[in-house]
């Protein structure tokens, strides 16, 4: 049975580290801790102390004063990896995990679901070819010396690499090997941190190389593990639950989270908040349990994106400076049908050209696919699309050489309609009220990936409420901007009662409008 070796790297929170080592012990595995040099004496010697009996729990032989981006924390795990190695000769997994981590599946699973497969869990993707870097140097992290911590000394970081530069001083990577990025939180096999160590003290020229590399922790165990392990025993993937914020910054995980956590595809998350301490509870109770079934649903990423991105809808800082003179035109009318449901507004508009013969387009901000003609590039992309909106429509109108013209938008872009009523041209906007069944909320969330056909009915039932809120609030917001020339047609109403607003919104006849509404696949799912 699979025994883990926990290398957990720490620089605060003694209470926690010492629970975090007793919780793991527990059950039988095994903690080798690295104490950053430059944190408290007295923290340190607090948690040797409570853990001075433990025959678990290993120390660093060396600590070393850890930098953010710098060779220290490559050198600091060394070292945990060192003495856990020497001292727990029965774990079968060295598993590298921080401070603020904490386990959402109990040991009984992690153990199980480690002797499923003889693999190591490191993520390694190519370096040059993968899009793992989002911002900042890249190749300059490695063909560059890098002596100076871009946080702390940022002048100095970025002179050096000038000169370096200048002077032509870039090295070359180690020619036989082939460099590798990801996330520092692995989960290896005994055989190969032992390759691992033994490649450490033969090959001193990747050494040095490595130790001049700016952020080696994301390279250089990535690297050196592709190198040694066949790809087909390596599964390019974390066991830890970790995600970034549209902002760069981690996600911290709160009370609230628990279920949520329990249901990723994952044996650790990170980070788990200091102020969680229910949370941090009930994972700790968790992880001695013993036949606790978990229904992994693995939505979490896509959710919680979801979730946080709610706050900030409609959101905007200014008028974009080509938009502050451009207007559609005085005597032009814009209609906007604005609707959830993308096949009802559709078909709508559809029918719109056929019985009275305006201009409709279907989501022009929303859908890349919407056929449009060819406007110079304008059009190409949503992004172009939004960025040039006014010029856009403009454009249109005059491609159709008329002054009445409609478009279809989603309810969330309550900002874009705010910005076209700002124009000079005449708005009005048509909304479509739908019926949602819980059957057609759970599709949505399938196709949106807030949900998969694995999810947990549980999981769904707490999913629902919060999309079905979420339609509730985008039409509340349309309500709440006091839009002038607001109709409203319900998938609830007669003919006769939705033809009324259509013939309004439209100005058509009230004949044709009834033959529109009275479009009997309007509302059919």
């Amino acid at each position: 049975m699979a025994r883990i070796a926990f290398i957990l790297l720490c620089h605060k929170d003694p209470e926690g580290i010492i629970a975090q080592a007793q919780r793991l012990t527990a059950v039988g595995d095994y903690v080798a801790i690295h104490f950053d040099a430059r944190a408290k004496a007295q923290d340190f010697d607090k948690i040797k102390a409570a853990l001075a009996d433990n025959p678990g729990v290993a120390f660093a032989k060396r600590r070393v004063k850890c930098g953010w981006g710098e060779w220290s924390l490559v050198e600091a795990t060394l070292q945990a990896v060192e003495v856990a190695a020497e001292t727990f000769v029965r774990a079968t997994h060295f598993y590298m995990l921080s401070g603020d981590c904490m386990p959402i599946k109990s040991a009984q699973y992690a153990h199980d679901f480690l002797d499923r497969e003889d693999v190591d869990y490191i993520e390694s993707f190519d370096f040059f070819n993968s899009e793992w870097i989002k911002t900042g140097i890249k190749e300059e992290r490695l063909i560059y010396r890098h002596w100076f911590n871009e946080r702390t000394h940022k002048k100095l970081f970025y002179a050096s690499m000038e000169w370096q530069q200048k002077l032509g001083l870039q090295r070359a990577i180690p020619a036989d090997i082939a460099m590798q990025i990801g996330s520092q939180w692995w989960c290896l096999r005994r055989r190969t941190v032992e390759w691992v160590l033994d490649f450490v003290k033969k090959r001193k020229d990747v050494m040095r190389f490595f130790r001049t590399t700016w952020i080696p922790d994301e390279t250089f165990f990535q690297t050196v593990v592709r190198h040694l392990v066949p790809r087909a025993e390596i599964r390019t993937r974390t066991l830890t639950f970790l995600m970034f914020t549209d902002y760069g910054m981690p996600v911290t995980f709160y009370n609230d989270n628990y279920d949520l956590l329990l249901s990723q595809d994952y044996l650790f998350a990170r980070k788990i908040s200091p102020d969680a301490k229910q949370l941090k509870e009930r994972l700790g109770r968790l992880y001695a349990e013993k036949g606790h079934h978990f229904d992994i649903s693995n939505e979490g990423r896509s959710l919680i994106t979801f979730l946080t991105g709610r706050g900030r809808v409609g959101r905007r800082f200014a008028p974009r400076f080509w938009e502050t003179e451009s207007t559609l035109g005085r005597d032009r009318t814009l209609m906007m049908v604005t609707c959830k449901k993308w096949h009802v507004a559709k078909r709508l508009v559809e029918r719109v050209r056929q019985v009275a013969g305006i201009p409709a387009i279907d989501y022009l901000f929303n859908e890349a696919s919407t056929p449009l003609p060819d406007l110079g590039g304008i059009q190409s992309t949503l992004e172009k699309r939004t960025r040039h909106r006014r010029a856009l429509v403009r454009m249109l109108f005059d491609y159709f050489g008329t002054n009445r013209m409609i478009f279809c938008i989603d309810p969330a872009n309550v900002d874009l309609m705010q910005d076209f009523y700002n124009d000079k041209a005449r708005v009005r906007l048509l909304e479509i009220e739908c019926e949602f069944s819980d059957e057609y909320l759970i599709g949505h969330a399938m196709r949106v990936g807030l949900a998969s056909k694995q999810s947990p009915q549980n999981t769904l039932d707490r999913l629902l409420p919060t999309i079905r809120n979420d339609v509730k609030f985008e039409g509340d917001r349309i309500r709440d901007a006091g839009f002038p020339n607001l109709l409203r047609v319900r998938q609830g109403n007669t003919v006769e009662e939705n033809a009324v607003p259509l013939a309004e919104f439209l100005d058509i006849p009230l004949e044709k409008a009834r033959e529109i509404a009275a479009t009997d696949y309007l509302f059919v799912d």
